[in-house]
């Protein structure tokens, strides 16, 4: 188990990186558009097209990076007034409900994938056409190291519950 998360760990963080390399030189494309619209009155073409698709990209890079860092969004309100065993009870429960909802996502994004790669699908028309298969194959492993992110809380939790500990106990910040 110590294995599957550290190389989770490992995978999250690449991927984060990635994210943010991708981030970074979005910023440059953004002004590059700016500078050409304003100086020279000639945007670069296609940048609405290369961010909108690097968006989606980006969100989906970091969201386990996210789980596993106790960065997604959760209330606690009623959750925090139960026992140490009700807690980790309550966070198995959350982290089976973002493991559905991230394999149902990456599950159903496996033929808009394969549709996008198979008929040369692209975003934009005219000087600068964007393939739009890179989004869509990264919203399959974004989804996917999510989806396992979330198994490896959900484990991580059903020890808790059965230990009678918190989830901060069993090494998981949520």
């Amino acid at each position: 188990m110590d294995i599957l998360r550290r190389l989770n760990d490992q995978v999250t963080r690449a991927l984060l990186v990635l994210a943010a390399v991708l981030a970074f030189l979005l910023c440059f494309l953004v002004v590059a558009d700016v500078v050409g619209r304003v100086v020279f009155n000639s945007p670069v073409k296609g940048t609405t097209e290369i961010v909108s698709l690097s968006i989606v990209v980006i969100c989906y890079l970091q969201a386990g990076f996210a789980i596993r860092s106790g960065g997604m969004l959760h209330v606690d309100m009623f959750v925090s007034r139960g026992g140490p065993r009700t807690q980790s009870a309550f966070a198995a429960l959350a982290a089976l409900a973002g493991l559905v909802f991230f394999a149902a996502i990456c599950w159903g994004s496996f033929e808009g994938a394969a549709h996008a790669w198979s008929s040369n699908e692209y975003e934009g028309e005219g000087a600068l056409r964007v393939p739009v298969w890179p989004a869509r194959f990264v919203l399959i492993l974004g989804t996917g190291v999510a989806a396992f992110s979330y198994l490896l809380l959900l484990l991580q939790h059903l020890v808790g519950t059965a230990r009678g500990v918190g989830p901060g106990a069993t090494g998981v910040s949520h």
